[in-house]
This record gives C-alpha cells, structure tokens and sequence, in this order.
C-alpha cells in the first residue's frame, strides 16, 4: 500500500512557475513508477508526466514538453512535477499517482488527493 500526498498547488500567474510535490509513504517508493495526471472542469483526467522507477524513463504528454520536469527523490519518497511557462490551459486538479513499472506511463494502482492549480491570465 502506498499513501500519496500531494502539495505546492496554488495560483500563478501566465509564465510564471510552480513545483508540486508529491510525498509517498511506504519503504516501498523506490519499487514504483510515478506519474502526475491533471484534470480542468468538464475534461478527462490526462497523464502529464511520468517517470520509472529507476528514474531513467521519462514521459510527458505534447502539451507540457520543454515546459515541465518530472522527477524523483527515493531517499525523501518524494516526486516532483516542475512547470514552467504557465498558461491558463495548465489550470486543472493535479493529481500524482503510483504504480508497478509494467503499467508505466500510465501508472494508477494509488492516487493521491490531488493539489489545485489555478493561472491566471
């Protein structure tokens, strides 16, 4: 069982930055894959980034590439999604997920709560 607890969301204005974090509970953090989903009112949850659990395999969805970094701390269970170059488009509830290498990217075995993020325009 892994618990996610996501934070960092917040207000920003268009081409600004945001970090969200994700902690991970559990020895066993190392062992999965993560990934970041959003979901804006009224659209599909969609997969932003992800990442292996080795680190070395990264995902990022068209919309975010050049503009996000995705990564991971196993000695804090910690991931991180780094946005940059905001635009209103990105405002949505993100939400970090986990699961076992062979489903990655698409990694949903546990959800966390999700952090809202909001830019304005």
């Amino acid at each position: 069982q892994v618990q996610l607890v996501e934070s960092g969301g917040g207000l920003v204005e268009a081409g600004g930055s945001l970090r969200v974090s994700c902690a991970a509970s559990g020895r066993t953090f190392r062992s999965y894959a993560m990934g970041w989903f959003r979901q804006a009112p009224g659209k599909e949850r969609e997969l932003v980034a992800a990442i292996s659990s080795s680190g070395y395999i990264i995902y990022y969805v068209d919309s975010v590439k050049g503009r996000a970094t995705i990564s991971r701390d196993n000695g804090k269970n910690t991931v991180y999604l780094q946005m940059n170059s905001l635009k209103p488009e990105d405002t949505a509830v993100y939400y970090c997920a986990a699961g076992p290498d062979t489903t990655y990217p698409r990694v949903n075995q546990f959800w966390g709560r999700g952090t809202q993020v909001t830019v304005s325009s």
